[in-house]
């Protein structure tokens, strides 16, 4: 895929001060210590609105957007990419709203405007992709999937896929849609004429289901309005569908992963065995989604399973804290499908576990924590202990007692430090979920035990 070193220009003045701006306050901000990621944006767009078109123009960009998985599958992109030789810039802050996104381009460009490297990774936020599109013209959009998330931020979910629809009528370029999921998969209807519509697929693993045990968004046809059956579920409405009556999910994979052991951490896609370290059925919906942005721009596969085999997370997503002997797990769920995920790898562990469960309901989180109702707490398997934190704290106490689970076995502690020195305290192995806003304070009280009674973040 060749691609043009793009040497025009900015002229105008407004546009160059724009760019000035925003080098110089992320700079200060920086200095400073803060991120300096969305307020240097901010003010470029108010001085130029149009400086993102202008910025981003020339530019050979793959966005990565979607509900749950955008930030692994975007890093590894990029990982493949640099690996392979091609020089880019991309929003590693994690300042994936429009305001972050103006800044990362904006800093590529020198001062007259002339990028200085002419391919991006940008990872956006599903509720602002729509508000991007308006101003770059992508090479490549992956989606990894679509589910409810944060109601008061982002709406209703089929108001979001409509959205993105509206984009994709009129987008030629190539779409890497999870076509697993219902939600991305109908975008590849969105334009007939688009011949660049790539799906990823995975056969069943050892957990699949013929039975849907959580709370699902893909039941009917957005087409034609029948119920959509389903050959097998992986987790919640991600799994093999097909509509009898329109034909709906009746597509050719673009790439497919198969022979899934989640015990020996293998798959295979395209007929190479690829290891990866993150082990989880919908981790490995991210791996074949960048395994197949790796088949697009022909990296070969042994860089792109070097980059699956090495990647590890340290930011509360499966991460792994030793709390004196005790191993815990961390993971970040900040909608149905993330905590119901983390339920599903406890119960796939043929142990008895602790669960740790730190809510809270500040701004950044949304302040609707309703979604926790659509939790499948029901499939609880061998789990003898409860500890619920956060500012709702107790609401989460409550649904899990409404689930059935033992409210004897449940503990409230709001306070963080003494939620984990309560789940320390006895034996087992320990899990612990937290959502946006505490997963950071959840880390740091992780960190503090262990640093005050034995054990290290592994």
């Amino acid at each position: 895929m060749e691609h043009e070193h793009p040497e025009s220009k900015i002229t105008t003045a407004r546009a160059i001060i724009s760019i000035a701006v925003c080098k110089f306050l992320r700079r200060i901000l920086r200095i400073m210590g803060h991120g300096g990621t969305n307020l240097p944006g901010k003010a470029a767009l108010r001085i130029c609105p149009n400086i993102l078109t202008l910025t981003a123009s020339g530019i050979r960009t793959i966005i990565v957007s979607g509900t749950n998985g955008k930030t692994t599958t975007c890093r590894l992109i990029e990982q493949g990419l640099k690996t392979s030789g091609i020089s880019l810039f991309s929003n590693r802050s994690g300042a994936n709203l429009l305001a972050g996104i103006i800044t990362e381009y904006a800093s590529n460009a020198k001062w007259n405007g002339v990028p200085k490297k002419t391919t991006a990774v940008i990872e956006c936020d599903e509720a602002a992709l729509k508000l991007v599109l308006d101003y770059i013209s992508p090479e490549v959009i992956v989606l990894t999937n679509v589910f409810r998330d944060q109601l008061d931020r982002n709406g209703e979910m089929e108001t979001l896929i409509q959205k993105i629809n509206g984009f994709c009528k009129n987008f030629e370029g190539n779409l890497i849609l999870n076509g697993d999921d219902p939600n991305t998969a109908r975008l590849g209807r969105a334009n007939e004429k688009n011949k660049n519509v790539k799906y990823f697929h995975a056969k069943p693993y050892a957990f699949a289901t013929d039975t849907i045990f959580e709370a699902s968004e893909g039941r009917f046809c957005p087409f034609c309005g029948e119920p959509l059956e389903y050959e097998y579920y992986q987790y919640s409405h991600i799994g093999k569908f097909s509509c009898k009556k329109c034909g709906f999910g009746d597509y050719e994979p673009y790439i497919t992963a198969e022979n899934i052991d989640l015990e020996k951490s293998v798959f295979t896609a395209d007929s190479h065995e690829y290891s990866p370290q993150l082990n989880s059925i919908y981790n490995i919906y991210n791996m074949t989604a960048v395994a197949a942005a790796a088949k697009l721009y022909s990296i070969p596969e042994k860089i792109t399973d070097n980059v699956i085999s090495k990647y590890t997370i340290n930011n509360g997503r499966m991460e792994t804290f030793m709390l004196g002997d005790r191993k815990a797990t961390l993971n970040l769920a900040k909608n149905p499908v993330g905590a119901n995920m983390t339920l599903r790898v406890m119960n796939e562990m043929q142990t008895e576990k602790e669960l740790l469960f730190v809510l809270n309901d500040n701004i950044a989180d949304g302040l609707d924590v309703s979604w926790i109702w659509d939790i499948n707490f029901s499939v609880f398997d061998r789990v003898t202990r409860v500890v619920t934190s956060g500012t709702r704290a107790h609401d989460i106490a409550v649904r899990i007692k409404c689930s059935g689970y033992p409210a004897d076995n449940i503990t409230v502690r709001p306070d963080l430090d003494e939620a984990v020195a309560e789940l320390a305290k006895t034996e087992g192995r320990k899990f612990v979920i937290a959502n946006y806003t505490a997963v950071q304070p959840t880390r740091s009280a992780l960190k503090r035990y262990a640093e005050k009674h034995g054990g290290k973040n592994e």
